[in-house]
């Protein structure tokens, strides 16, 4: 039987009687919700209800939904994040398709080809966001706030080892996808030869250059995170944005690009070694930077003091 992370220790003490008890400032906030603005003592108490049910979520209330997301997946099995993980990465890989199929049906000519095309590559991140699969850069942010909250040393092991399972399962189901996409004979020779083009385009960049549009990347994955608690019913709207904006923008997604940099290794182009270091390691530390050195330690910065 597959044993859990070892996280269960750490919840614990964040259990306490005492830690649930709320603190001033929680005291304070509620004293404020409380208050009536003049305009509201003049309302009924249905339209009162109103406008408590459209008012947005706090930047607190979003934090503690991720901050408890995180602790789940903490807490979640080390096979299950591995299954979970490869179904990701084989999901993810509908981008790439949906993007070749895109391109080889307006030709590669067509003056609007890289707007429309990067519609195509939303498919995969709506599939794998909805079916709740385990994609790391959603991770840059989810389980990193439970560390930023409580830095202890085996918190910290334990983000690692989830961290270090859900890559290496995401790159299994991408190789594996852009081997059946190459070899598989499931793809039109249109389609196919549109894929390996999107994928040639992508191993143009030099390491810098993936690098630092990796950056974006990672930061809009994270934002997008943020975001999902207060789409409220537009979650596919929102993940469509977004992603659209990472594949228009030429950025980097390291999950989503090593699909196209195995299609390479694959079909013979690229050695392995090649493709880990000058493009996916690039890529995966550019979305490092942007989703957790930049996003989660803001969104953590902004709501340190009101806790």
């Amino acid at each position: 039987m597959t044993q859990p992370v070892p996280e269960q220790a750490d919840n614990t003490k964040s259990s306490t009687i005492d830690d649930l008890q709320p603190n001033n400032k929680a005291v304070k906030r509620e004293e404020r919700q409380k208050q009536s603005t003049k305009v509201e003592i003049a309302l009924t108490g249905s339209e009162r209800e109103a406008v408590d049910e459209h008012g947005s979520l706090s930047s607190l209330t979003v934090y503690s939904i991720i901050l408890r997301e995180g602790q789940e997946e903490l807490q979640r099995p080390l096979l299950s994040l591995w299954w979970s993980g490869i179904a990701a990465g084989i999901g993810i890989s509908s981008s790439v398709l949906a993007e070749g199929i895109i391109r080889s049906n307006l030709g590669s000519d067509h003056p609007y080809l890289s707007l429309i095309e990067s519609l195509g590559y939303t498919f995969g991140f709506v599939l794998v966001i909805l079916a709740r699969l385990q994609l790391f850069t959603e991770n840059t942010i989810t389980v990193v706030l439970p560390l930023l909250a409580s830095t202890t040393q085996r918190r910290l092991v334990c983000t690692a080892r989830l961290w270090a399972v859900v890559l290496a399962a995401n790159f299994v189901g991408t190789l594996f996808t852009a081997a059946i996409f190459v070899h598989g004979s499931v793809l039109t020779e249109e389609i196919l030869s549109a894929v390996l083009q999107i994928s040639r385009h992508v191993a143009e960049l030099t390491p810098a250059e993936t690098l630092m549009r990796g950056i974006p990347a990672g930061f809009f994955i994270a934002v997008l995170v943020w975001m999902l608690p207060s789409a409220k019913g537009s979650e596919v709207l929102v993940i469509i944005m977004f992603t659209w904006l990472i594949a228009a923008g030429g950025f980097t997604h390291v999950i989503a690009g090593s699909n196209e940099i195995f299609s390479l290794v694959v079909n013979g182009e690229m050695n392995m070694f090649t493709a880990l270091s000058h493009h996916i390691g690039p890529m995966l530390l550019g979305n490092i930077i942007g989703g957790t050195g930049l996003f989660a330690m803001l969104a953590y910065g902004q709501v340190r003091e009101e806790m």
